[in-house]
């Protein structure tokens, strides 16, 4: 399992560790609308999963920026989420306030459904750890990144390098 601190502390991940070439492992989140979202509903696309605790902080603000502006050059075959435990209500009026409209963001906080299938839910914390899954069109996790101190930023390039490379 992956070994993780937050404002370095320890914590516990709940869930399996996700690795590159494994299935990506399906899951149930809710959309602003508080429709559901499942890993399905992105099927046949390129599809990058930027985890964040909480859209408003510092971090997993310039997270969700930095790829809400790499997704504007990436194509149509690519959709980029950004999973919180945030409300869907907070992520919507988040997202209004920043002009975020490339970025898909989904909330887990209804089951941690995300988080335990891909072993980021910090049980102490009952947020998301900080990581990046990438995941292409036949549902192959081609890209993991789980990132050490959640209060660290993640290597945003390699991240879109791993999406520009199957979409080649």
């Amino acid at each position: 399992m992956a070994q993780v601190t937050f404002k370095n502390s320890p914590v516990t991940l709940i869930g399996n560790e996700v690795k590159v070439g494994d299935q990506a492992p399906d899951f149930t989140v809710v959309a602003n609308d508080l429709s559901e979202v499942t890993l399905k509903d992105s099927e046949g696309k390129i599809r990058l999963f930027s985890v964040v605790p909480s859209l408003e902080t510092g971090v997993c603000d310039k997270q969700t920026r930095t790829f809400n502006e790499a997704a504007a050059n990436l194509g149509d075959n690519v959709v980029i989420y950004t999973v919180s435990m945030d409300l869907p209500f907070a992520q919507k009026r988040w997202c209004g306030a920043a002009g975020i409209d490339n970025v898909v963001t989904v909330s887990d906080h209804r089951d941690a459904s995300f988080g335990e299938a891909y072993g980021v839910h910090m049980k102490e914390l009952r947020l998301l750890a900080r990581s990046i899954f990438v995941v292409d069109e036949t549902g192959k996790v081609a890209y993991v990144e789980y990132v050490p101190e959640g209060t660290d930023h993640p290597n945003y390039d390699a991240a879109i390098e791993a999406v520009k490379a199957l979409a080649k």
